[in-house]
């Protein structure tokens, strides 16, 4: 497997181009989180594999008109989400991230492949820029793929085990935690 590579970094749907300082809250914008909701910072960046814009009609090769429009931050190459696991943590020039969960789920994501994209949270704030190789530092959870994550979340809702697993994977993020909780619990 070749390294990680962030190709195109994304604010609002428009590329960034230029070097800039990636802060503790990442993406969301500074307003949004507080510490009632510290769980959001767990969700500070939005990465999408550039493999999943397949051109509409089936042919091989990109559609590279679709890349930044499914909200991502990051648009990478060589990862997916069975070669990303949950607590993976990058160094991106001078910041530290740590994948912290799944991206968002929808029945489509489901049906075509568990292309969900992942997030993750700002362990170490430092100046980024696009075209740089994400350099993995750790991997703690070799057992926890972002696919692994989803199907426990939302193809084998009955695996209470499973559920139990996950649910003690200390890098999981808090929102994750919450809803297995949940399920652990009986609602």
């Amino acid at each position: 497997m070749q390294e990680p590579y962030v190709h195109k970094i994304y604010t609002n749907d428009t590329e960034r181009h230029n070097p800039f300082p990636l802060k503790k809250h990442g993406f969301l914008g500074e307003t949004a989180y507080s510490e009632q909701n510290a769980d959001l910072l767990d969700k500070a960046i939005f990465a999408y594999p550039i493999k999943h814009y397949a051109n509409q009609d089936g042919e091989t090769g990109l559609s590279t008109d679709s890349i930044g429009k499914r909200g991502e931050n990051f648009a990478v190459l060589e990862m997916d989400e069975f070669t990303v696991f949950i607590g993976d943590t990058f160094q991106m020039g001078e910041a530290i991230i740590q994948v912290s969960q799944p991206g968002p789920v929808s029945t489509k994501q489901l049906q075509n492949g568990l292309h969900t994209g992942w997030y993750f949270r700002v362990l170490r704030e430092g100046e980024i820029q696009q075209e740089k190789d994400l350099v993995l530092l750790e991997r703690p959870n070799p057992q926890w793929s972002v696919a692994a994550c989803i199907e426990i979340m939302f193809l084998q809702k009955d695996d209470l085990k499973a559920a139990e697993d996950l649910y003690s994977c200390q890098h999981l993020g808090g929102i994750w935690k919450r809803t297995l909780r949940k399920r652990l619990r009986g609602y």
